[in-house]
């Protein structure tokens, strides 16, 4: 059997390799500790799991839902934007429930690449941004950002040619994996840079409402102009806990959310409505139950960074997300020092690589995991350093 050649381009996704070695520590009776999927380790609130038993007893959520997502999920989308940044969205028209935000970003290419169109990636970034624009025929330009610039890509610095063949500007603040986070100076820029290019900009935002020591991540549709160039996409997995229930939201440019939804019209057939209940109940509740979360999440991110501290290991403290961005040792890689890790004292983390050319010379930590396994991981960092 032959596969089309774009699926034999394709490299493996990244967090399927590391599933696959988890899998055989397991196999053979490791106990492995995972610093390395996203994945919040805390249960959606009870509130909304309610919610959803309750509406999955009523027939009317048996049937085929429809693509652009019920009425009141669009309006509570809505004023959710308008609560928490201010943004006034029309529902329906500026909206657009997602099966996960996943789904919309490895979509949205195949809206507005054809074969030959750029897209701009920062590097590192988070994959399916490049492979959903070569999965649509397009090229990458890769936008490195590093610490020295706090990880925010030189727009200025795009080639003249480059830009000629740009459709697309891919953001991600708070950002997947460095954990770094932009303010309304830097969307303002984008948003000029877009306009002035005529380039439209994807902004993926699900990290928003994991955030510490007081900062408060911002929209790109709080920047005048925004609507004219940008979508954003959001998500309730991190928010509330709801990885698995596979819902979020595209916002903004009401002509890029229609183009969406017209690709969305003829390849899925929607959310399931009970879940789309569940959606409405988590965005119109308190914020409450996020702040309680996110003191969880700092006080693990602190304990962790006195760890990496203490064995030598170089970072910056995120302000937002679930991750920790550390630079790794002297004579190692990012594969070499994550595969040391993982057979020295079966710890997970992710090699920076996987994120692209930029991420080589650091590794990813997550902090999605329970307190109890986040201080045997960390016992186990300072027993590989002691064995060093």
């Amino acid at each position: 059997m032959k596969v089309a050649g774009r699926i034999e381009k394709l490299p493996p996704y990244l967090f399927v390799e590391i599933s696959k070695k988890i899998a055989e520590k397991k196999a053979k009776g490791i106990d492995v500790v995972s610093f390395g999927i996203g994945d919040p380790d805390m249960p959606t609130p009870e509130r909304i799991i309610e919610k959803l038993c309750e509406q999955a007893h009523n027939p009317g959520n048996h049937r085929y839902p429809e693509t652009e997502g019920l009425p009141e999920l669009n309006k509570a989308i809505a004023d959710w934007y308008k609560k928490r940044f201010g943004v006034e969205l029309v529902p329906g028209k500026e909206t657009l429930p997602l099966l996960g935000s996943k789904e919309g970003i490895g979509h949205i290419s195949f809206c507005f690449i054809d074969r030959g169109d750029t897209a701009l990636i920062t590097d590192p970034g988070y994959p399916v941004y490049s492979i959903s624009t070569q999965l649509a025929g397009g090229e990458v330009f890769y936008l490195p950002i590093s610490e020295k610039n706090s990880y925010l890509p030189d727009l200025d610095k795009v080639p003249a040619d480059v830009l000629k063949k740009t459709k697309l500007l891919w953001l991600n603040y708070p950002n997947n994996p460095t954990g770094a986070v932009a303010g309304p100076d830097f969307y303002e820029k984008a948003v000029q840079f877009a306009r002035k290019n005529g380039i439209l900009i994807c902004h993926d935002a699900p990290y928003s409402e994991v955030a510490f020591d007081g900062f408060k991540p911002g929209s790109i549709l709080q920047v005048s102009g925004s609507r004219d160039v940008a979508i954003e996409f959001h998500s309730l997995s991190k928010t509330y806990n709801m990885t698995g229930w596979r819902i979020g939201m595209a916002v903004g440019n009401s002509e890029m959310v229609n183009a969406l939804y017209r690709l969305k019209t003829n390849l899925d057939s929607g959310i399931p409505q009970a879940i789309q209940y569940m959606a409405i109940e988590a965005l119109n509740g308190s914020d409450s139950e996020v702040q309680a979360r996110n003191d969880i999440y700092c006080r693990r991110r602190d304990k962790l960074c006195e760890a990496l501290d203490a064995i030598g290991l170089k970072f910056s403290k995120p302000h937002a997300s679930f991750y920790v961005w550390a630079g790794i040792p002297q004579g190692y890689t990012s594969a070499s020092f994550a595969k040391e890790l993982l057979e020295k004292v079966n710890i997970v983390v992710t090699p920076g690589t996987g994120y692209g050319p930029s991420g080589e010379g650091y590794i990813r930590f997550s902090i999605t995991l329970p307190d109890g396994r986040l201080d045997e991981g960390i016992k186990r960092l300072r027993q590989w350093k002691k064995n060093k």
